[in-house]
């Protein structure tokens, strides 16, 4: 039956989550903070020895790091207890204390029908797997085998044969005491201008399609001949089965989440599971159509940087665009996406078959942010050597980026593209202004001149962008591996006991040096697997993870800056001031470097006198902060501890 939003809104906010999550699971009693209502525990949904699985009261969601798995009171017991959507809130209203609404009857009968229609595809699933290994199954069994799929993938899969008969799945069925209204409802017979109904799939392999509970709602079938309209045929929208809601293969690559770590979507059924044999069991794929936004959502739903995998043709790069439209508008801080584009003329399926796994592990390594595919897009092929087609070039991203809805994402990708575009031209965008001329007229991508000022002479105001960009601080924005974030890392592994001490700023610490976030992506998978209760598992881990060099260069670079407390042969009480010291002065940093950012485009486009104080006061506190670390870098805490900022 359906409910009112404000009946379930009231049920949720009578229960605290961590009462119906609570009787599933142990919380950690050194996470939790009960007082809070924040809560940590192992992840029901998948095997671990280390709690990666949080659930706040206050929001009344649950998600984990491991898996990926995310949800609210309901969502809980439909997918952990296999509850129904209704049985979810009728328990939820009895702890709440409130009475359920009238019922629909009308809901109820629809609800009933959907159940027993899954019922019926569970029996035409079971009927296509056996014919597959009948005598009428060879030619698909062959075709199968010419594939490279083994048959314990095919019974994983349930792969399964359809006859070339019009009556076989209908005769079927009709033994099993299924009526003909229950077939059209699911979609497994058609009327096509004649009377009498016949099956729907014919003389094709088929895919049985699961729902998020690994019941199955649909199929695709392959067909095994060449005189057919479509090669590959999917059941039509029923009761159970909405196309642009349902990922192949999502139930079991949530599963996976907590070995793979993301999740990554590809064209066809057929690379999702010649990826799965090969290893790579976190892979879904829409169902023959582009990527819609259910789709994406449901991608997001596992993890928040999925990778969209493309075949490498014309057609996967005009869908990798199509793509790269679709997520644009919704990306938001931690929900993004990845691209990897495979080499030209292959899909998954011929690469791995062909190179093997690790040529798939090297596409994904590729993977491209969202940013640079926009950038490669709008870039590749051009010619920009007029003012006109560098300011239509200008537009063009410009547009793009106002696409985005979060406000604090828009401006991040506008200064990024803004940034790309100067470089881009070269000189010819920094060239001095002409007599007369006030830098900053004329056509404004973002802030004028790059979006940096200060005050000028006579009352004027002009760039500061060169001044800001010897800033100690703003380098190490950029690929620089900084000192600070080097001795947070090294004391975080040398000193496993700071990450539990830590928890709340270790998990989603914000490092500008992709390196050191590689690094820190390592450690987070050491803890989620039970790895990071000791110094050298850790640093196990981390040469497992292919991130052992940048290990060697953080210890080398903290070596040379004499911050010894951060090295292994330290006190843990040392390892521990030089740690909360090297976090605090890393916080103040990142903070007022997006301020800093902030208020050169509030001046850029509105440049008033308080803007402008604005302005130099946020500069100043940059420059105290920058002192006190050159202070730190410059003699290395050996010669005494410096006072925390």
């Amino acid at each position: 039956m359906r409910f009112s939003p404000s009946f379930l809104d009231e049920i949720r906010d009578r229960v605290p989550i961590s009462s119906v999550i609570g009787a599933r699971v142990s919380w950690d009693r050194k996470k939790t903070n009960a007082s809070r209502g924040d809560y940590w525990a192992c992840c029901p949904f998948h095997g671990e020895k280390s709690p990666s699985f949080h659930c706040e009261d206050k929001k009344g969601r649950y998600h984990c790091f491991g898996c990926g798995v995310t949800g609210d009171h309901f969502r809980f017991l439909t997918e952990l207890d296999g509850l129904s959507f209704p049985e979810a809130v009728e328990r939820i209203a009895d702890l709440a204390g409130v009475p359920m609404p009238a019922r629909d009857e009308q809901e109820e009968q629809r609800e009933q029908q959907r159940a027993s229609l899954t019922d019926v595809m569970e029996m035409a699933t079971a009927f296509f797997q056996d014919r597959l290994h009948g005598s009428d199954g060879a030619k698909a069994r062959a075709y199968l085998r010419d594939r490279g799929l083994t048959p314990v993938t095919q019974q994983s899969f349930r792969l399964g044969y359809a006859p070339d008969s019009r009556n076989a799945l209908k005769e079927y069925l009709a033994a099993k005491g299924v009526t003909k209204e229950q077939m059209e409802a699911c979609g497994l017979t058609v009327f096509e201008g004649v009377a009498v109904s016949y099956d729907r799939f014919r003389d094709r392999i088929m895919f049985p399609i699961p729902d998020s509970r690994g019941r199955i709602i649909a199929f695709g079938g392959r067909a095994m001949s060449s005189d057919v309209p479509a090669k590959y045929l999917n059941s039509p929208e029923t009761e159970l089965f909405h196309k642009g809601n349902v990922l192949y293969n999502f139930a079991r690559a949530r599963k996976a989440l907590g070995k793979a770590g993301t999740v990554i979507a590809v064209e066809g059924y057929m690379d999702v599971i010649a990826l799965a044999q090969a290893g790579f069991e976190n892979v879904v794929a829409p169902l023959g159509t582009a990527l819609t936004e259910n789709q994406m959502e449901l991608l997001w739903r596992m993890n928040g940087e999925p990778v969209l995998c493309f075949d490498g043709d014309g057609a996967g790069l005009k869908a990798a665009w199509r793509a790269a439209d679709l997520v644009l508008p919704s990306i938001q801080a931690g929900r993004t996406a990845r691209f990897a584009l495979l080499p030209e003329g292959k899909d998954p399926d011929d690469l791995v078959k062909a190179d093997g796994p690790d040529a798939f592990r090297a596409v994904l390594d590729e993977a491209r942010p969202l940013a640079d595919l926009l950038w490669m897009r709008e870039t590749a092929g051009g010619v920009f050597e007029t003012p006109e087609r560098r300011a239509e070039l200008e537009k063009t991203l410009r547009d793009l980026t106002n696409r985005i809805r979060d406000e604090s994402v828009r401006f991040h990708y506008n200064q990024e593209m803004r940034e790309r575009v100067q470089s881009f031209f070269g000189t010819q965008r920094n060239r001095p202004p002409r007599t007369g001329e006030r830098r900053g007229q004329g056509g404004n991508y973002g802030a004028p001149g790059g979006g940096q000022w200060s005050r000028g002479g006579a009352g004027g105001r002009s760039a500061i962008s060169e001044s800001l960009g010897r800033s100690a601080l703003l380098k190490r924005g950029g690929e620089v591996m900084s000192v600070r974030e080097a001795t947070i890392m090294v004391a975080l592994i040398n000193h496993p006991a700071l990450i539990d001490e830590n928890f709340e700023y270790v998990e989603f610490l914000d490092l500008a040096n992709s390196d050191l976030r590689k690094l820190h992506a390592a450690l987070l998978d050491a803890l989620a697997h039970d790895l990071a209760n000791e110094r050298n598992a850790v640093v196990e881990a981390i040469g497992r993870a292919g991130c052992a060099d940048i290990w060697e260069r953080a210890v080398g670079l903290i070596k040379r800056t004499r911050q010894w407390p951060a090295l292994e042969s330290a006190a843990l009480e040392d390892a521990r001031d030089a740690f909360s010291q090297a976090l605090h002065l890393h916080r103040s940093a990142r903070t007022l470097h997006k301020e800093l950012k902030q208020a050169e485009a509030a001046l850029a486009t509105d440049p008033t006198d308080e803007n402008y104080r604005r302005l130099v006061e946020i500069q100043a506190q940059f420059r105290d902060v920058q002192a006190t670390e050159a202070l730190i870098e410059g003699f290395g805490v050996s010669s005494g501890r410096v006072g925390r900022v």
